[in-house]
């Protein structure tokens, strides 16, 4: 999170004080002003440090879906 002060008019941050997915959002904006909805945690191929793939026999875990290192069977 930046070091500005966020606040959201939503009820999640209204009600909780908690950061929601709207400042998620505008943080996560780009310089060609597009949303990056899930940005990479990973920015090659390398395996994410709670990678739990080889416990899951096969399925891919969600760090690596996530990041886009691997994807979910249909």
């Amino acid at each position: 999170m930046t070091e500005e002060l966020m606040a959201c008019p939503g009820p999640h941050h209204v009600h909780r004080n908690a950061y929601c997915t709207h400042m998620a959002a505008v943080e996560n904006v780009t310089d060609d002003r597009t949303l990056d909805a899930f940005p990479s945690e990973v920015e090659d191929d390398a395996e994410p440090e709670n990678c739990d793939c080889d416990g899951l026999g096969g399925f891919p875990c969600w760090p690596c879906v996530h990041t886009g290192r691997k994807e979910l069977p249909n």
